[in-house]
């Protein structure tokens, strides 16, 4: 059973309660250039926009959609955020109470789910009001379903190994070659952090239940994780092998001992073991190399994922934190075209709003704004520019019942982590009950 389902089955009174998206509410005149009046006891044309995220992206999104209220008077954008892990359970729940918001920040395994049931609006139906042309081939088949467009990203991304310099300069270990280094290589390198400290960091530690993590790892070995018609492209032995690697890695002592690890310890850059000085590396997405940084007190050096030079084909892509999308029952739909229209191609729009979401996808905008970005953002950007000059696999929507291989991978994980399970019998597993929870 899917969120969606799930939340149907929530009696009406129940469904409101989770309805509104705790956290920030902010009442801004939003923008949609020449807009006029009515609608709302203000007089303005009101449109609801929520997404997940820290208060930090709340603030630099409100200086964004400030700029927005300038221009638009007679517009007001209500805005609401809220933590990652509660989200989609609360947006799943708007849309079964009927309540949908208007402009809203779509998980990418989410996406098919939503379109399937024809509560997204296809953006490619209104050229006239979005503008696309700015986003290269690749960003714009992050949000495309067959022939239709029902996403924008709100930035683009990847995902990287951090490594704190101030640890490997302390145990007199060296960083490897980011742009070149092997799996093996990463092995050694974490584990010899971990003898070189003697105990007091481990090396490296990653989620093996991070299913854009296990997806690198899938196309380096010549597979699409999910293919571009919605299904599930990995096989046992990769599976298996990614499992294997996350037991080899911690017999070495290159990944911290089984429970070290809590898995709900939070995921802000601030509750990182990477900021508690726990651990020397991790994979994190590009777009959070400025939190993490900070966190760290500084010192982050950011390389590709192992594996790249020696891999069957490249691992990496050019991804999305998050697509915006419209309901296709938005109240406002011409004024909420424009709000994302200004999103997307306002060129001061994406200098206030920084690099919290990733690169901006519309490519000229990106140039532009580049150089005014704080050093760690403007670090980012340069990794996934240089990416994107590349000649890199594909990115597809993730299947309808995606959303649940997370929590599946998770299970099977730890059940490896603490050697109940072994990783080809893992493999297996998650296959099969991948396999049941999308449907085609």
């Amino acid at each position: 059973m899917n969120h969606l389902d799930s939340a149907a089955g929530l009696g009406r009174r129940q469904m409101f309660k989770l309805a509104g998206l705790a956290g920030l509410t902010a009442a801004l005149p939003a923008c949609g250039r020449g807009f006029g009046g009515g609608g709302g006891d203000s007089g303005k044309i009101e449109i609801n926009m929520v997404w997940w995220g820290d208060a930090q992206r709340a603030e630099l999104t409100q200086k964004s959609l400030d700029l927005f209220q300038t221009a638009n008077p007679g517009v007001r954008v209500r805005t609401e955020y809220q933590d990652s892990s509660p989200y989609k359970d609360k947006l799943a729940a708007r849309f079964a109470a009927g309540d949908p918001p208007d402009l809203m920040a779509m998980r990418f395994d989410s996406l098919r789910e939503y379109t399937d049931r024809g509560t997204l609006l296809d953006l490619s139906a209104h050229a006239g009001r979005l503008d696309l042309s700015g986003l290269t081939p690749q960003a714009k088949a992050l949000g495309q379903v067959g022939e239709k467009s029902y996403g924008v990203p709100s930035g683009l991304n990847t995902i990287g190994f951090v490594v704190d310099k101030t640890l490997t300069d302390r145990y007199g270990v060296a960083v490897p070659d980011g742009d070149r280094w092997s799996w093996d290589e990463y092995a050694a390198f974490a584990e010899q952090i971990t003898k070189a400290s003697r105990g007091k960091v481990y090396g490296s530690n990653f989620e093996p239940w991070t299913v854009a993590n296990l997806l690198v790892f899938a196309r380096q070995r010549g597979e699409d994780f999910f293919t571009a018609d919605g299904r599930l492209g990995a096989t046992a032995a990769t599976v298996t092998a990614w499992f294997q690697l996350t037991v080899d890695l911690r017999a070495r002592g290159g990944l911290p001992p089984a429970g070290f690890i809590d898995q709900n310890n939070g995921s802000s850059p601030a509750q990182s073991y990477l900021a508690k000085k726990s651990i020397a590396s991790q994979i994190i997405p590009t777009n959070n190399l400025l939190g993490y940084n900070q966190a760290c007190g500084g010192g982050l050096a950011l390389l590709r994922i192992p594996g790249e030079s020696q891999a069957k084909r490249r691992g990496q892509s050019v991804d999305t934190p998050a697509l915006w999308s419209i309901a296709a029952k938005a109240r406002h739909p011409q004024e909420t075209l424009a709000l994302l229209n200004f999103l997307i191609n306002d060129a001061e729009a994406a200098k206030v709003a920084g690099a919290t979401r990733g690169v901006p996808p519309n490519r000229t905008l990106a140039e532009q704004t580049a150089p005014a970005l704080d050093p760690d953002s403007r670090r980012s950007a340069e990794f996934l520019t240089k990416l994107q000059g590349e000649q890199l696999p594909p990115s597809y929507p993730y299947p309808v019942g995606a959303s649940k291989l997370t929590n599946i991978l998770k299970v099977i994980s730890t059940e490896v982590e603490f050697g109940r399970t072994s990783p080809a019998d893992a493999g297996q597993q998650f296959i099969t009950e991948a396999r049941k929870a999308i449907t085609t």
